[in-house]
């Protein structure tokens, strides 16, 4: 096929197939071997084709895609060993995002959008402290109690702890331990910056699907080098938005090109020590996300770095130099070998390990979905540059940027932590009342004097009867309804 996307050239010119390439796909090598120049000369034939695309950018490196490239001699002999046609430098239109709003359009997600699973794996609870999460998630559906960012989390967690003996009833036993323990954890994640993710404006996924000038798709470019000192919000943050996209996204069968393009760097941190049933989640979303329009392309160093129930699914594969200094590394390179549809003029084994750098051995999908025979290919160079853009590029883009303005301040809407504080105010303030109207019933009963016991009246019994029980549910209630009318009045 000459009219997809040029990898390279082997003995052949490679393309990869537009049809396919929603049947997701693997970058793979030794660092330092070509795999950031591959994801970009990848991505710029995704947004040429109108493909809007999503990469991670873990070195910072990346956003050099929005500014064309320079002559270089090297670049230019690589272009007549591969005889690109009509090779001409172009940028292509950006938007950088952050997590942390510093260097990108901030991109935020609600607690209720990220769910008692994946908040469990990012705060690395047990199975009774997740029990307890999803708890809290329950108790704020049937009190129809909003749960957007960090504050009414820790808010909802605490008000469960100070009344877990009114929750075991309908929800189970609460360990005091186990409450200490996600409220720790919460401290953690929120002096690492997760703070400034959770919250409102959530993102809105359709603005990753936007094309730019001239019909070209958008290349948006998630900066990931300060993320990546916090791994396991990095890792939560992808399963968060594969996870989102199943949801949401409708049914559209095979297409003759995706919808999306996401390029997932550093992908074995969305599995290190990730429990099976998250592992499994994965699998699911990457074998069905496909009949979506969503191709999946995971950049690792290593491919043993994935399951094989995901690695199974991985149809176009790009694989870089790989180094056998261990019998990991040679375990490695043994089954990088055998993924790929044998070439009977190529030892692929023994091609891996000799692989110069912008080198790689390639294999994609051909009509009805066939693995193509690998073949070891020379890879393109980018029309667009190679390194990051510089601070005043990278300002001028979201100066520019469609989504100016629209991110940007963060919303702090009425939420669980709102309510739940003026409930527990509330609450504090009628057992004061209480208690003041029964000081006033014993003052009154002394200035009657001394006659004998004078017996209660209905009021004052009802006062210490309120009072007794204001440390439960029950007693919460008739103060708000009972106390609040018959003391307010007096």
């Amino acid at each position: 096929m000459d009219n997809g996307i040029l990898i390279g050239k082997g003995e052949r010119r490679v393309f990869l197939n537009p049809r396919f390439a929603n049947r997701h796909g693997l970058i793979a090598g030794a660092t330092g071997t070509g795999k950031t120049v591959t994801l970009q000369v990848l991505a710029e034939g995704f947004s040429r084709l109108g493909v809007p695309v999503f990469m991670a950018d873990v070195k910072g490196d990346l956003s050099g895609i929005s500014q064309p490239g320079s002559p270089h001699p090297k670049i230019t002999e690589r272009i007549g060993k591969i005889g690109v046609e009509d090779f001409h430098f172009s940028a292509y239109p950006t938007v950088l995002w952050d997590l942390y709003g510093e260097q990108g359009h901030p991109i935020r997600a609600t607690i209720s959008d990220m769910g008692p699973l994946l908040l469990s794996r990012l705060l690395d609870l047990n199975d009774t402290q997740e029990g307890i999460l999803n708890i809290a998630f329950r108790f704020a559906d049937d009190e129809g109690l909003l749960l957007l960012d960090l504050a009414d989390l820790r808010t909802t967690i605490k008000y469960i702890g100070d009344h877990r003996k009114d929750f075991q009833t309908a929800y189970g036993n609460i360990s005091p331990a186990s409450i200490g323990a996600i409220q720790r954890r919460l401290l953690v994640l929120e002096e690492q910056g997760a703070d400034e993710f959770f919250g409102e404006p959530a993102l809105d996924l359709w603005d990753f699907m936007r094309t730019g000038r001239n019909g070209l798709g958008n290349v948006n470019i998630l900066a990931a080098d300060q993320l990546m000192q916090s791994p396991r919000l990095y890792a939560t943050f992808l399963l968060w938005l594969m996870s989102e996209l199943f949801e949401h996204l409708p049914e559209v069968g095979d297409l003759d090109q995706p919808r999306l393009v996401f390029f997932f760097d550093e992908a074995h941190l969305l599995f290190d020590d990730a429990p099976k049933a998250l592992i499994d989640k994965v699998e699911q979303v990457v074998k069905l996300i496909r009949s979506k329009g969503i191709g999946i392309y995971f950049v690792t160093q290593n491919p043993l770095d994935i399951p094989d129930e995901v690695l199974g699914q991985l149809g176009n594969r790009v694989q870089h130099a790989l180094r056998a200094f261990t019998p990991r590394d040679q375990k490695a390179v043994r089954a990088a070998a055998q993924t790929f549809r044998s070439n009977p003029k190529l030892d692929t084994e023994k091609t891996i390990i000799e692989l110069g750098v912008g080198e790689a051995l390639v294999s994609v999908l051909e009509d009805g979905g066939i693995p193509g025979q690998v073949e070891r290919t020379l890879i393109r160079p980018p029309t667009s540059r190679i390194g990051p853009a510089t601070a005043a590029e990278r300002a001028e883009l979201l100066r520019q940027s469609p989504f100016a303005g629209r991110y940007d301040t963060p919303v702090d809407r009425i939420s669980a932590h709102e309510k739940l504080s003026e409930r527990a105010a509330l609450a504090a303030e009628e057992a004061a009342r209480a208690e003041q109207a029964m000081e006033e019933s014993k003052r009154r009963q002394r200035v009657a004097g001394t006659g004998g016991r004078r017996r209660q009246s209905v009021a004052e019994a009802l006062a210490k009867s309120v009072a007794r029980s204001i440390g439960s549910q029950v007693g919460r209630q008739i103060v708000r309804g009972i106390l609040g009318s018959i003391f307010r009045g007096r």
